[in-house]
Parts: C-alpha cells; sequence; structure tokens
C-alpha cells in the first residue's frame, strides 16, 4: 500500500497556516459578540431596531474614525462604567437622534410642555 504524498499533517507551513486561520475565527467571534452586546446596548438605551442600532455603530465608528470595535467596546465600557469619551457621545447621540428622539441616560433631561 503506497502512502499518499504530501498530506496536510505533514506540512508543517499548512499547520501553521490553519493555526493562524483558526486564531482569526477565534478573534472574528470574539469580535462579533461585542459588536452584537453593543448593538443590544444601542437598541434598549435608544429604542432602535437591531438594525438601526447596527446602523448608529457603523456612523459613530465612520464620523469618529474609530474602529466599529473599538466603538462597541467604549459603549460596553459606558454600560458598565458610566463613562464614555465626550466626542463619541456626542456622534451617539447625534446619530441615534436621526432616527428619532432618544434619551441617552445621563444626558440632560429636556421637558416640552403638553
Amino acid at each position: 500500500m503506497s502512502r499518499v504524498p504530501h498530506e496536510p499533517a505533514d506540512d508543517p507551513d499548512r499547520i501553521f497556516a490553519l493555526q493562524e486561520e483558526v486564531d482569526q475565527l477565534k478573534e472574528a467571534v470574539a469580535s462579533h459578540a461585542v459588536v452584537d452586546q453593543a448593538i443590544g446596548m444601542v437598541v434598549a438605551l435608544g429604542r432602535v431596531t437591531p438594525d438601526q442600532g447596527w446602523e448608529v455603530l457603523k456612523d459613530v465608528s465612520q464620523h469618529t474614525n474609530i474602529k466599529l470595535r473599538n466603538v462597541a467596546e467604549l459603549i460596553l465600557i459606558w454600560g458598565r462604567a458610566g463613562e464614555m469619551p465626550p466626542d463619541i457621545r456626542v456622534r451617539l447621540e447625534d446619530a441615534l437622534d436621526s432616527y428619532g428622539p432618544t434619551q441617552i441616560p445621563g444626558a440632560p433631561v429636556e421637558w416640552t410642555e403638553q
């Protein structure tokens, strides 16, 4: 019985490439979870749909020139600690305002007479 030439398990370069791919996939899964959690916060606090929450994150990312995952992390930190860089907060409020009236926790309350 002859051995199949050049099996993937015998190729160190192939093993290394597969390990790198696995690491990239793990990072992608972790990143996706962070973004999904941030979308959930935006949906709950901004009273928008999940699709709008995604658009809000993209808007903040694009207008602040910060990677979307990093914006998502800042939003999660804000949820835990109540702190957010002012420029991110302003952009977040503006993005949410484009989807309808919202009230961000910690923002000044605007009273309207009925």
